[in-house]
């Protein structure tokens, strides 16, 4: 099996182009070198080949999809401040970060907490593991979502554009509550919701809770079934703690967790008795 005259190094490389082997094509030769010396069946060499190829093909989907993502760096769990958030549980993060089950499934999280919490790193976290588990995800400020979505409105391309979007199995929407919109920006971004629901996952980051949400749907209505159907399937964590980013500036010049127990009709009340105060 070695690289001998005999062989046509350059005709196999073109096959192997061909074939669209590229790992095959650059290490075929030292496999064959080392299969000559230790003797190796034939079986045996075409499996070594075929498992090289399938690790550097699963590594360069990887890469792939991590560069799609738009995640921000250096927000990885191991950076994350777990003592610092004592309401949320390692394990369970870490069971989401697999991805079984509720990516499937197309259930949502949402993470609730003032500015600096640690929500928007920890939403960055779980994408990146995701992504290292083989799921896709996609990284966006709310806002700027928004933004390209009323523009493919314009151009008779909104369909369009939400189906793209179907290829990842989930989008973070980050800062989702963090500023009002108009009627323009409330109707796509409740479109984007609608088609997602039940087949498509969100992980979304917000300052304000349901019950401020009237702010971001102007429209009560609309504000009832855009919660109704992002709560349906969720895990929902509530990080009400100092701000760490606070925390950390101040330092410079000088339990078990558990997800928020909410249900959809809780949340629904909470939103309706918002709305009825004003």
């Amino acid at each position: 099996m070695s690289a001998d005259p005999a062989i046509d190094a350059q005709r196999l490389s073109l096959m192997l182009n061909e074939l669209r082997l590229p790992a095959i094509k650059h290490m075929w030769g030292d496999f064959a070198a080392r299969a000559d010396k230790e003797g190796w069946p034939a079986a045996r060499f075409l499996a070594a080949v075929a498992e090289h190829e399938i690790a550097e093909r699963d590594q360069r989907r990887m890469e792939r999809h991590l560069k799609e993502a738009h995640l921000p760096a250096g927000k990885t769990l191991d950076t994350f401040a777990f003592d610092a958030v004592p309401m949320i549980s390692r394990a369970q993060v870490m069971a989401l970060c697999a991805g079984d089950g509720w990516l499937e499934q197309g259930a949502n999280l949402i993470l609730f907490g003032p500015p600096g919490g640690g929500k928007t790193h920890l939403a960055s976290a779980i994408g990146l593991a995701l992504v290292e588990n083989g799921w896709r995800v996609l990284f966006t400020r709310t806002s700027d979502l928004v933004q390209r979505l009323q523009v493919a409105r314009r151009e008779l391309a909104l369909e369009s554009a939400l189906a793209k979007l179907d290829k990842y199995h989930l989008l973070v929407l980050d800062d989702f509550a963090y500023v009002s919109r108009d009627q323009a920006e409330t109707s796509v971004l409740f479109e984007l919701i609608s088609a997602r629901y039940e087949r498509r996952s969100l992980l979304i980051t917000a300052n304000q809770p349901f019950g401020e949400w009237n702010r971001v749907f102007p429209d009560p209505a609309m504000t009832l079934a855009a919660v109704d159907r992002l709560v349906h399937h969720a895990t929902i964590f509530e990080m009400n703690v100092e701000s760490y980013r606070r925390k950390t500036a101040e330092t410079r010049r000088s339990g078990p967790g558990r997800p928020a127990a909410f249900t959809t009709p809780k949340v629904l009340e909470a939103v309706r008795d918002n709305q009825d105060d004003r």
